[in-house]
């Protein structure tokens, strides 16, 4: 899909989820048993009302605590999941540094990880040839591309991982907290190829805790709570108001025991 017609990175109109709460701790008996009372488990909302537009070239991030929603907004974005209601358009080649390495297969080898996962990314075989060596490279996995998965640490699937992902030259990129991938000058050098992305006009959607790995990756801010959004801006100005309202208030002289 062409990136010059006009149309934004990623749209989201009055988008709602939501997951079934306990579900995952039924029996097959128990949901047998609901299903035939018409008995529907109660649900919580992971995001409700989200309206927003990231074009291409922005880099955003989202903030927000754990359980405010920036993950499942994230896999919506790659369809990872799908809305109860509204809408998510992503227009261009999207990769996403998730979950590095759970489409890897332990019994294949690396080489053979890199052709299929790349191939899940949009990529021709030709393509995918074209990629390899720079793949591997990047990974700097090559003494052990040839040798099965399960052989390698975790550390050294996350990089090939991350590798195949920022090598496939995607339009959009999704990160999720994936930057602790390795020693620290392979972390270093991630973070190179990411702000690379950033000035040649890639499009950025990220999460982090790291306040200042948001500010040197990101233009501008989105604000979740509790599934909804409260702000969104320039990342300087969101970010503060965002770190003020998580610190307690001050509990006045001589309130309490």
């Amino acid at each position: 899909m062409s990136i010059s017609d006009g149309r934004p990175a990623i749209i989201f109109a009055d988008v709602w989820k939501s997951f079934a709460r306990h579900a995952g701790q039924m029996l097959i008996r128990e949901r047998i048993m609901h299903w035939i009372r018409n008995e529907h488990p109660e649900r919580f909302y992971a995001l409700r009302e989200i309206s927003l537009t990231v074009n291409h070239g922005e880099s955003v991030a989202v903030i927000g605590h754990n359980g405010a929603g920036k993950s499942t907004l994230l896999n919506l974005t790659t369809n990872l999941c799908r809305p109860d209601r509204g809408r998510v358009e992503v227009n261009g080649r999207i990769a996403a540094l998730l979950d590095l390495g759970a489409g890897f297969h332990p019994d294949l080898t690396g080489a053979e990880n890199v052709r299929i996962n790349a191939a899940i990314l949009g990529l021709s075989r030709k393509q995918v040839s074209q990629k390899f060596d720079e793949i591997v490279d990047f990974a700097e996995l090559r003494d052990f591309i040839d040798e099965p998965l399960r052989t390698y640490s975790s550390g050294m699937s996350m990089r090939l991982a991350f590798s195949v992902a920022v090598c496939v030259d995607p339009d959009v990129l999704i990160i999720d907290e994936v930057l602790g991938v390795g020693d620290m000058a392979f972390v270093d050098k991630c973070r190179k190829r990411i702000l690379e992305f950033r000035n040649s006009g890639k499009t950025i959607l990220c999460v982090s805790h790291s306040t200042a790995t948001l500010m040197e990756l990101c233009d501008r801010a989105i604000w979740l709570d509790h599934g909804r959004m409260v702000d969104q801006g320039p990342i300087g100005r969101v970010a503060a108001a965002y770190k003020a309202a998580m610190i307690p208030q001050a509990q006045p002289a001589g309130v309490g025991g």
